[in-house]
């Protein structure tokens, strides 16, 4: 993805539990270790994290149960309150903002997706997708109007007198991402919003998600355990380990190229064809026409069924449709086998 503009920046965040958090922290110096932190009676959620989330990208933040990964999302929307650092949201520092302020960018600028639905169950789908547009105020028949638009864009039209009880899980998560949708969010939050969902619909979510974003181009926060889903879904991953970001980078770049033990250790059993682009594997340069082409975004296991045929060399296309490389059946082959 090409470089853009940070649409959100965490700068030494911190999340300490504990009495006098802020000042026990202060106290113990700058980075001080997990042993020192628990010696001193506070229990850490999140450590030092540094990142950027770029206008119109997935960053998905990934880590085992505990590793800090929901706590992180929730200061960064200032649900729950970091005991130190900065976030910018816009260039604006939202830990100098004002409850009132907060409360108005969130229902305003921010979308938010959890695991639990938590559908109102005594109104249809149409009436909770329109809600947060009520709380905000707005006129019966733009919110009626808007939340109608969402409804029809997660692919739920002719449901609208439906309530949550009539409805499978995979509609009802439908449901929470259209409601979040209808504020129309500068920035969408995710907290392992498919988690809950049997493999099957779990996967077609995914796929309805990645079509969404073609569509809306939102920047997205995305909460996960499951590394198959976020190298399916990411630009960029931040993989936490005990409330800290041990790497950040592309799919393809933590795939192959582990920081850690522990990224290693995560990424072990990972297809290398599953991350790794076309882009990165392809021979730059116009090259022979081809009556086949693959987007440079594309994986390696995703193209890989072209050749099944016989088929020699395929035209790879940058973001503007235009042929910027060639990617060849004898390149694809080893990699496919474990190269």
């Amino acid at each position: 993805m090409p470089d853009t503009e940070a649409k959100l920046v965490c700068r030494d965040v911190w999340k300490l539990f504990g009495n006098r958090a802020a000042e026990v922290l202060a106290r113990l110096g700058a980075n001080p270790s997990l042993e020192e932190i628990t010696k001193a009676g506070l229990v850490s959620a999140v450590r030092a994290v540094n990142l950027e989330v770029r206008e119109g990208e997935i960053f998905v933040i990934m880590g085992l149960s505990g590793s800090g990964k929901s706590t992180l999302v929730r200061c960064l929307s200032r649900l729950v309150e970091p005991t130190a650092g900065e976030i910018l949201f816009n260039g604006q520092n939202l830990l100098a903002a004002s409850e009132a302020e907060m409360m108005l960018i969130r229902r305003h600028k921010m979308g938010m997706v959890f695991q639990h639905f938590a559908l109102l169950p005594h109104m249809t789908v149409l009436d909770n997708v329109a809600f947060p547009l009520e709380v905000q105020g707005l006129a019966r028949n733009v919110r009626i109007e808007r939340a109608q638009k969402m409804v029809t864009l997660v692919g739920l039209a002719g449901r609208e007198d439906s309530y949550p009880r009539q409805l499978s899980g995979g509609q009802q998560q439908r449901v929470g991402i259209a409601r979040s949708l209808a504020v129309e969010p500068e920035l969408w939050f995710l907290d392992e919003p498919f988690s809950a969902l049997d493999p099957l619909i779990r996967r077609e979510m995914q796929d309805e998600f990645v079509r969404l974003q073609s569509v809306l181009k939102k920047t997205i926060v995305f909460i996960t355990h499951d590394f198959d889903e976020a190298i399916r879904l990411a630009d960029r991953i931040a993989i936490m380990k005990d409330g800290e970001i041990v790497q950040q980078g592309t799919p393809e770049e933590i795939v192959l190229h582990p920081a850690t033990d522990y990224v290693r250790e995560f990424t072990r059993a990972v297809a290398r064809a599953k991350v790794v682009r076309v882009g990165s594997l392809m021979k730059a340069g116009g090259g022979g026409a081809s009556d086949r082409s693959v987007s440079q975004r594309a994986t390696i296991s995703e193209v890989a069924p072209m050749f099944l045929d016989g088929t020699e060399t395929i035209s790879v296309t940058g973001d503007d449709g235009a042929i910027v490389g060639q990617l060849s059946r004898g390149d694809v082959i080893p990699l496919m086998l474990g190269g």
